[in-house]
C-alpha cells in the first residue's frame, strides 16, 4: 500500500518558501542597487535551455547537444522516443529490438538512460521495474539529447547523458490540426491538436488527443494507445504567467515483451530459421496494461528588470498490469538447472509471471534566475530547489509449472489459467526523496563563456522487500565546469568536466552498510560552427567517461560483491546540420566508442570486455527536399541511412557479436492545396521505415536477443484550420 511520507509536508513547506523568498528578495532593491539592477536580463517566458536551466544557446553551451524538432518528428512519423532519436549521435537506440515498443530503451554514450525528462521534469524508473510513463512523441515539441553528466541541475542519473521532451504548449494564434493514419501491421490512428486564445482574454489553450491501434510485430498481440493531454496558459499580469497541464494516457495494451535465442536468428540452426513476427509465449498469457495521469503547473513571474523565478511542479499516478513467460533455469532438488535450451531440437523451457505495479510522486523544481552586468563581464547566476518524492508497489508472481515450446515450431496455446501450479509472489514497496541544492554561475566576457556549478543532494530510499526492510541515506555534492570562445567565423572551441552520481539499491551482505552511488564523471573537449546565416552548424567532440564504485564480485568471497568496479567509455562524435538551399536540407553525425570494463574484482572474465549494446562505429545521414515552385510545388521528398556497427553478444565477450545493419528509411509529402484550392490546408504524407526490409538485431546475450523493427509503411492525412 503506497503511504505518505514523512517528507512530504516539509518539502512542499520548502517549496512555498522558495516561491516566497524570491519576490521579497527582489523587493529589497535599493537605490543604491538600482543603477546595478538596471543591467540585469530577464530571462522570463524566454527559451531557456535545459542543458543549462538558462538562455544560453545550444551552440554556445560547453556540451555534446543534439535538438530533434517538431519538422524532423514528423517527416520521419516517429511513435515513440525510442524512435525519435535513432538519428541522434552517440545513441543506441531500440535495445530490445523492434517488438518490445512498451520501453524506450537507448544508451548515450555507451551508458544506459534509465530515465528520461518530460519538460523539466524526471519520468521516474523505480528499481528497474517495468512501470515508466511513455510519452507519445505527439505530444512533444522537440526533443533534446544532452550528452554526458547532467547532474549538476537534476540530480541521480547516468554519466552517459539525458533526453529531455519538450510538451507542445498554447499559443495564442488560433490553430487546429486532424489526422487520420493507417499502415502497416493494420494500422488506425487518429489524432487532434487544437490550440488558440479564449476571445481577446489572457487565457491561451491547447487539446492534444490521440487513438492509435495497430497489430504487434510479433504473434497475434496489438498494440494500443488513447491519449489526452490539455494545456492552459494564462498570462495573469505583464509579469506573470501561469501553465496547468494534464497529460492522461491509457494503454490497454502495447505488444509483447519476449526475446529468443540467438541460435535460429543470425547463427545457423538445423533446423531452421525464426522470424521477426515468431513468437513462443502463450496468447492468454501476454497482457501488459498501463495507465499514467500527471498534473503540473509551471508560474513564471519578472519581479522586475532584474529576477525571474520559474516554478515547475508535477504530480503522477501510474499503474502496470504484465502477465508474461521467460526461459529460464530453475530450481529443483538437485539444485538449478540451466538446461532450459537445446538448440540442437529447438526446444526451449518457459516459466510464467506477472507483475503489478503503481507509483505515484510529486516533483518540484524552483529556479531562480537572473543577468547581472559588471563592467564587461556578464554574470547569469541561477539557484535552484528540487524535490521528489516517490512511492511505488511492485507485486511480483512467480508460477513453478513447466512448459515446453519449440521456437521453430511454437504452440501459443499452452497455459491453462486455472491450472498454472503453485505461486510464489514477491512484494516490493519503495519511497525516494531527493532533495537537491544548486547553484550556477554562466559567466560572458566578450566572446568567451565560462560556467561553473554545483549542487548537493540528499537522497534517502525505504525498501521493504517482503517484509525486509532496507534503508539508503545518501548526501552527494556534483558539479560542472566549462569553457567556450566564439571566434567571429562562428568557430567555437569548447572543454568541460563534469560528474554525475546514480543511487544503487542494496546492501553490503558482509558490512551491512548502502551501497554508495555509482560514480561518473566526463571530460570533453570538441569545437562548435554556427555560420552567421544560421545556416550551416557543425559539433565535434571528444569525450573520456569513467563510471567508478560499480558493483563487482569479491575476490576473497564469490558469493559476495563490493563496489571496485570500473568502466571507461572513450569517443569521437560529429554531428552537423546544413541547408545547403532554401529546399535542402541536410542533417549527418558519426560517433565512434571505446568502452571497457576496466576493473571487474574478482570477475576477471569480465575485466578488458566490451559492454552490450555497444557499436565502435555508427553513422547516420538524413537528406530532405521542399518543392516550392513548378508542377511539383507543395510536395518534399525525405530519406535517411542508419548505420550500427556490431555489437557484442554478451557480456563476457565470448559467444561473437551481434551483425552491423544498415537501413534506409523515406518520406514524402504533399500539400493538397496546391492541386486542388479547395483543398487547402490538407496534407498527405507516405512513411517508409526500414524500406528494404533488412533484418537486424539486438542481444543482451547469446539465448536472450530480438529483432528489430520489420518495414513499416504508413500514410497519413492531416487538414489543418
Amino acid at each position: 500500500m503506497i503511504t505518505p511520507t514523512r517528507f512530504n509536508r516539509s518539502t512542499l513547506t520548502l517549496a512555498l518558501l522558495a516561491a516566497l523568498a524570491a519576490p521579497a528578495f527582489a523587493a529589497e532593491d535599493t537605490s543604491e542597487d538600482s543603477t546595478l539592477l538596471e543591467t540585469v536580463t530577464v530571462l522570463g517566458k524566454a527559451y531557456r535551455n535545459t542543458a543549462t536551466k538558462t538562455a544560453l544557446k545550444p551552440e554556445e553551451t560547453p556540451q555534446g547537444i543534439t535538438v530533434i524538432d517538431d519538422q524532423q518528428l514528423e517527416q520521419r512519423g516517429v511513435q515513440s522516443l525510442s524512435e525519435a532519436v535513432r538519428y541522434a549521435s552517440g545513441v543506441v537506440t531500440e535495445t530490445r529490438g523492434g517488438a518490445v515498443t512498451m520501453f524506450d530503451t537507448f544508451m548515450i554514450r555507451g551508458f544506459r538512460a534509465e530515465q528520461s525528462y518530460y519538460d523539466g521534469l524526471v519520468l521516474p524508473l523505480l528499481n528497474n521495474w517495468n512501470l515508466q510513463p511513455q510519452i507519445d512523441p505527439f505530444a512533444v515539441q522537440q526533443i533534446e539529447v544532452f550528452k554526458g553528466p547532467t547532474s549538476v541541475l537534476y540530480g541521480a542519473m547516468s554519466p552517459g547523458g539525458m533526453v529531455n521532451m519538450v510538451a507542445k504548449s498554447p499559443q495564442q494564434e488560433q490553430s487546429t490540426k486532424v489526422g487520420l493514419a493507417t499502415g502497416s501491421h493494420s494500422l488506425k490512428q487518429v489524432s487532434l491538436d487544437t490550440t488558440g486564445q479564449f476571445g481577446d482574454s489572457d487565457v491561451s489553450y491547447r487539446l492534444l488527443a490521440l487513438a492509435r491501434q495497430k497489430d504487434s510485430q510479433v504473434g497475434g498481440a496489438t498494440e494500443e494507445r488513447y491519449l489526452i493531454a490539455p494545456s492552459i496558459d494564462w498570462q495573469v499580469t505583464d509579469s506573470t504567467w501561469v501553465n496547468f497541464n494534464l497529460y492522461y494516457q491509457k494503454d490497454p495494451s502495447m505488444g509483447i515483451n519476449s526475446a529468443l535465442p540467438s541460435s535460429g536468428m543470425f547463427v545457423d540452426n538445423p533446423n531452421g530459421s525464426t522470424s521477426p513476427s515468431t513468437w513462443i509465449g502463450a496468447d492468454d498469457w501476454s497482457t501488459f496494461e498501463r495507465e499514467v495521469m500527471m498534473l503540473g503547473y509551471k508560474i513564471n513571474h519578472e519581479f522586475n528588470a532584474n529576477w525571474s523565478f520559474l516554478q515547475n511542479a508535477r504530480y503522477l499516478d501510474a499503474s502496470l498490469l504484465q502477465e508474461n513467460t521467460y526461459h529460464g533455469a530453475v530450481y529443483g532438488p538437485g539444485g538449478w538447472d540451466y538446461n532450459y535450451w537445446d538448440p540442437n531440437t529447438g526446444n526451449i523451457r518457459l516459466l510464467a509471471y506477472s507483475t503489478e505495479e503503481e507509483s505515484k510522486g510529486f516533483t518540484i523544481d524552483n529556479q531562480l534566475s537572473g543577468l547581472i552586468e559588471t563592467g564587461s563581464i556578464q554574470h547569469n547566476i541561477l539557484l535552484g530547489i528540487d524535490y521528489q518524492n516517490l512511492d511505488g508497489e511492485s507485486v511480483y508472481t512467480a508460477f513453478d509449472k513447466v512448459y515446453w515450446n519449440n521456437v521453430f515450431n511454437p504452440s501459443n496455446d499452452f497455459i491453462n489459467r486455472n491450472d498454472m501450479g503453485n505461486e510464489y509472489r514477491n512484494v516490493d514497496e519503495v519511497t525516494v526523496d531527493q532533495l537537491g541544492f544548486y547553484l550556477q554561475d554562466q559567466i560572458r566576457y566578450n566572446n568567451l563563456v565560462l560556467i561553473a556549478g554545483g549542487r548537493y543532494d540528499h537522497y534517502r530510499a525505504d525498501n521493504e522487500y517482503n517484509g525486509a526492510s532496507t534503508k539508503a541515506d545518501h548526501r552527494q555534492f556534483s558539479y560542472r565546469v566549462g569553457a567556450l570562445y566564439e571566434f567571429e567565423s562562428g568557430i567555437a572551441p569548447f572543454i568541460s568536466y563534469a560528474t554525475s552520481f546514480e543511487p544503487l539499491a542494496g546492501t553490503n551482505a558482509l558490512t551491512g552498510e548502502d551501497y554508495d552511488p555509482e560514480l561518473g564523471k566526463q571530460i570533453e573537449a570538441g569545437v562548435k560552427y554556427q555560420s552567421a546565416d544560421g545556416s550551416q552548424s557543425l559539433t565535434t567532440s571528444l569525450f573520456q567517461i569513467t563510471k567508478s564504485d560499480v558493483l563487482a564480485a569479491d575476490p576473497n568471497n564469490f558469493l559476495q560483491r563490493i563496489q571496485i568496479g570500473e568502466v571507461v567509455s572513450k569517443g569521437v562524435e560529429v554531428e552537423g546540420r546544413w541547408y545547403a538551399t532554401e529546399s535542402l536540407d541536410l542533417a549527418a553525425s558519426y560517433t565512434y566508442l571505446d568502452m571497457e570494463v576496466t576493473d571487474a574484482g574478482a570477475d576477471q572474465g569480465l575485466e578488458g570486455t566490451t559492454p552490450i549494446y555497444v557499436p565502435t562505429h555508427s553513422a547516420n545521414l538524413w537528406a530532405n527536399y521542399q518543392f516550392y515552385t513548378g508542377s511539383l510545388a507543395g510536395a518534399r521528398f525525405g530519406g535517411g541511412v542508419r548505420y550500427v556497427g556490431k555489437m557484442e553478444r554478451d557480456a563476457y565477450n565470448l559467444t561473437g557479436s551481434v551483425p552491423s545493419y544498415t537501413l534506409v528509411d523515406m518520406s514524402f509529402g504533399y500539400e493538397l492545396g496546391n492541386a486542388v484550392e479547395s483543398l487547402d490546408g490538407t496534407s498527405v504524407n507516405v512513411i517508409a521505415n526500414n524500406l528494404l526490409n533488412e533484418e537486424y538485431y539486438s542481444c543482451y546475450d547469446n539465448d536472450n536477443c530480438w529483432y528489430g523493427a520489420e518495414r513499416s509503411i504508413e500514410l497519413n492525412v492531416n487538414y489543418e484550420f
